[in-house]
């Protein structure tokens, strides 16, 4: 079996954590275990379907462990795993540089952006 060869080693970070959705899922998760639906309810714009498909990649890739209880009904958390972690500061900064660029192209960022955890991160601490 060949093994892939990168041209750059971002491809291999972008492989793992690009998209549309996996940085904004495991923007989420830095504040803690998650269930499928408060995901969900945080992405209105994504697709069950695609939420779950997100969910299963960053798994198998180890970035996000599924935590499963033996309960009726069933309850599924996620969280960032000890490896996905490491990501913080990866998605600490898109979020800073994602901040500063509505900034500069349209002014006042609290027009911008939904009122949520994430956006509100300067009055609570990980």
């Amino acid at each position: 079996m060949d093994r892939k060869k990168y041209n750059i080693s971002v491809e291999a970070t972008l492989e793992v954590i690009g998209g549309k959705w996996k940085c904004v899922i495991l923007c989420y998760l830095t504040y803690g275990k998650k269930r499928t639906s408060d995901l969900k309810r945080l992405m209105p714009g994504i697709t069950q379907k695609m939420l779950t498909q997100q969910l299963r990649e960053l798994e198998q890739d180890g970035i996000v462990n599924r935590i499963s209880y033996n309960q009726v009904p069933p309850k599924v958390e996620y969280e960032l795993s000890e490896y996905g972690s490491s990501l913080r500061p990866i998605l600490d900064s898109l979020c800073a540089w994602g901040e500063n660029h509505i900034v500069k192209e349209y002014g006042d960022k609290s027009c911008m952006l939904e009122d949520n955890c994430l956006n509100n991160k300067a009055e609570k601490s990980r």
